[in-house]
């Protein structure tokens, strides 16, 4: 963070000093509300959470060399005494943000917030410095924390936004306003929460309803839903997409024998080929939106190319791609999954497993709502639809609607299978599995399927597949 007093941030947060000697002191370090995190000149943002109290880890903290705490409460040590800690922690990233130079990129969306998010850092890093949101850090408390990591030599501040529900983005706007703002798609995710895709697209489209008249909204010429929030922005309105409308366009798109996207990148300023590191032709259009921004802030089309084709996932459990000793290949997708999400991952899946047996291992994907069954349905029908040899649906009643699309698609009796847990899904995996098998592990973070993956990757000396 860039270096504040401790009078200056109890100011800007409207708080009062509590056991504080001398108020000149700065905060030269980060702004944390973990306690292993804390370094020496960090403040300690100190939550109250289900189960554990922040405040209680005051003195442990200072003792760690926090300058103060930022608390609702005295705690004996150096504060700065709040009534609510997440709304001073937002102004202070107001503030921080209002002070710096970087110019601010807001994203959001349905599907591939995160992956993108990591494209448009990487593109940007490439041309100056630039922070951003880590793995998926985009709440009330997430993103200020991000913002708050910034200093006078960031040049590009990238933020990932998330909603549950209306307003939720243009509070976050409200906290660090962008100049370019992000619609990636609307889909089905946490439909169950919004009540429908028009609700998410209103929701979504806070994100370029406070752009400044020389900023850009970044909006997806291919998403109809997408496109039509045009007319909500005073900003420049810049497409992209497959589209031959779009502003920044893909033409030529293929996936290489082992899954990675190909394409030719049009720009109003040129053209150049990329080839992807990352897996799977969903990532076309996270790369075209990513594209979009870099040229906006004044990249050639060369240069942006380059540095896509550079690019890798910053953030765990997204598509990553490891083979074992033996052969066989896994696709840790366990972070999350929504029905988009879902059927992106099972393409890519089939793309890279050309010639080889492909085991989708999937779980429930959360806050659907009503959509739950039919969703889910769709994906075990999808998945007989492209072949994938072998589906494993992990848990209860939703894994079961995942089995019965797949047997009511096809004759799939012995091809797809409903498992109880992850534990079942280990044993079934390590007793069948063999060389140059493909193995992808998909669900929503509830489910805890990382676990799997980590499972198949722990090999013994001989190669096999270790006990746990």
């Amino acid at each position: 963070m860039i270096a504040l007093s401790l009078a200056e941030i109890a100011a800007v947060v409207g708080g009062q000093t509590h056991d504080i000697p001398d108020p000149s002191v700065e905060v030269t370090g980060p702004v944390v509300r973990d306690s292993r995190e804390v370094v020496p000149g960090s403040l300690f943002a100190a939550f109250v959470g289900e189960r554990v109290d922040g405040h209680d880890f005051a003195p442990q903290v200072v003792e760690a060399g926090a300058v103060a705490v930022l608390a609702s409460r005295p705690v004996g040590v150096p504060a700065i005494v709040v009534e609510d800690v997440q709304s001073a922690l937002g102004a202070l990233a107001r503030h921080v943000v209002g002070k710096l130079g970087a110019t601010l990129v807001a994203l959001t969306g349905s599907a591939g917030k995160t992956s993108t998010k990591d494209l448009i850092a990487q593109v940007l890093s490439s041309k100056a410095p630039t922070v951003y949101t880590p793995g998926s850090f985009n709440n009330e408390i997430g993103l200020p924390l991000t913002a708050l990591t910034a200093t006078e030599e960031t040049r590009f501040l990238v933020l990932e936004m998330g909603a549950r529900g209306i307003g939720h983005i243009r509070y976050l706007t409200g906290l660090t306003p962008p100049r370019i703002g992000v619609v990636l798609n609307v889909g089905t995710a946490h439909i169950g929460e919004f009540g429908g895709r028009e609700q998410i697209a209103q929701a979504k489209g806070e994100i370029i309803e406070g752009l400044p008249e020389d900023g850009a909204a970044v909006l997806n010429a291919d998403d109809p839903l997408v496109r039509a929030m045009a007319p909500r922005t005073k900003a420049k309105v810049v497409l992209f997409g497959e589209s031959a409308e779009a502003d920044v366009r893909a033409e030529n798109v293929r996936l290489t024998d082992t899954g990675q996207p190909f394409f030719r990148l049009h720009t109003p300023s040129g053209a150049s080929d990329v080839t992807m590191r990352l897996y799977g032709e969903h990532h076309v259009s996270n790369a075209l939106a990513a594209a979009a921004v870099a040229h906006e802030l004044g990249m050639s089309a060369e240069e942006i190319a380059t540095a896509l084709s550079g690019a890798g996932s910053l953030s765990r459990w997204r598509m990553e791609v490891t083979e074992r000793p033996d052969g066989v290949t896994i696709v840790n997708d366990a972070y999350n999954a929504n029905p988009e999400s879902m059927r992106a991952a099972l393409r890519a899946l089939v793309a890279m497993g050309k010639g080889r047996r492909t085991w989708a291992v999937l779980g429930k994907m959360a806050e659907l709502g009503d959509e739950a069954l039919a969703e889910h349905d769709a994906v075990g029908r999808l998945a007989v639809r492209l072949n994938v040899s072998k589906l494993v649906a992990v848990g209860g009643i939703e894994a079961s609607w995942l089995q019965l699309g797949a047997y009511n698609e096809g004759s799939w009796g012995e091809e797809s299978v409903h498992v109880s847990d992850a534990q079942a899904a280990i044993d079934l995996l390590r007793s069948e599995l063999r060389p140059g098998d493909v193995v992808l592990v998909k669900a929503s973070r509830s489910v805890g399927l990382e676990g799997v993956a980590a499972a198949l990757l722990e090999t013994g000396a001989e190669g096999e597949v270790a006990a746990r």
